[in-house]
């Protein structure tokens, strides 16, 4: 009995070691036709790939690290880093079998062009900015909980004339109920404040006052006339909605 119980702890082990050095590409034919990479090294656990198609989605590059003992709690949790294009971010994701996924300490930074974010109109520039406590998103794409906060840098409006805008930032407090963030301008020419609405579309809602300061171009000062009229203050309403 002694020596049954040696041999099929040696068993586990062995069997433990291998999976634990199991190369990532013996994981590729699997998953063909949801994720693709160009080149691939590593382990199951730790490792990169590089030329990633998730999708129709497309990464320059890919590394994950696995923290194992969390498959014991039935999810799957990773250090995840993704480069694009300029744009990177990094994070901890946690996929349960069910329920929605759920990131942490997520660092990101991502130029605005429509390489890159095919949604945002091609004469906006500049950067974002975030850094997330903690978010949680449905599996349909709606962010259901949010903490921390996005900041948008040194935007430029070349519609027209290049027009300067500024920089802002959105807070997200966090908590239960509807995900609303706190907006308001970080310096330049046009002060800005309000909320916006997450919603459960996938999509969102925007809702604020602005107004241009001392520095504010005669283009910018042209541009808000379209908002509508302003209050005493010199403020206008700006309103804006949709999906993502």
């Amino acid at each position: 009995m002694k020596r049954a119980f040696t041999i099929l702890l040696a068993a586990i082990v062995f069997m433990a070691v291998l999976v634990a050095h199991l190369p990532a590409a013996w994981l590729l034919p699997a998953l063909r036709g949801r994720l693709q990479c160009a080149s691939v090294a590593g382990t199951l656990w730790s490792g990169d790939c590089t030329g990633v198609s998730i999708r129709g989605f497309s990464l320059d590059q890919l590394t994950w690290q696995v923290h194992a003992r969390a498959l014991l709690r039935g999810r799957l949790v990773a250090q995840l880093s993704a480069v694009r294009r300029g744009a990177s971010a990094s994070g901890e994701v946690s996929l349960p079998w069910r329920g929605p996924i759920e990131a942490r300490n997520v660092f990101a930074r991502v130029p605005i062009n429509p390489q890159i974010l095919p949604a945002v109109p091609a004469y906006i520039a500049g950067t974002i900015q975030a850094h997330l406590d903690r978010a949680v998103i449905a599996r349909d794409g709606a962010i259901e909980y949010l903490r921390g906060h996005v900041v948008l840098l040194h935007l430029v409006d070349s519609s027209g004339e290049v027009t300067p805008l500024g920089s802002f930032t959105a807070t997200f407090p966090g908590g239960a109920g509807k995900t609303i963030g706190r907006l308001h301008n970080l310096g330049g020419p046009l002060a800005l404040r309000g909320t916006l609405r997450l919603t459960a579309a996938p999509g969102y809602v925007l809702h604020a006052e602005v107004a241009p300061r001392a520095s504010a171009s005669p283009s910018l000062l042209q541009a808000l006339q379209y908002l509508g009229a302003q209050d005493a203050a010199g403020r206008r309403p700006l309103g804006l909605e949709g999906t993502y």
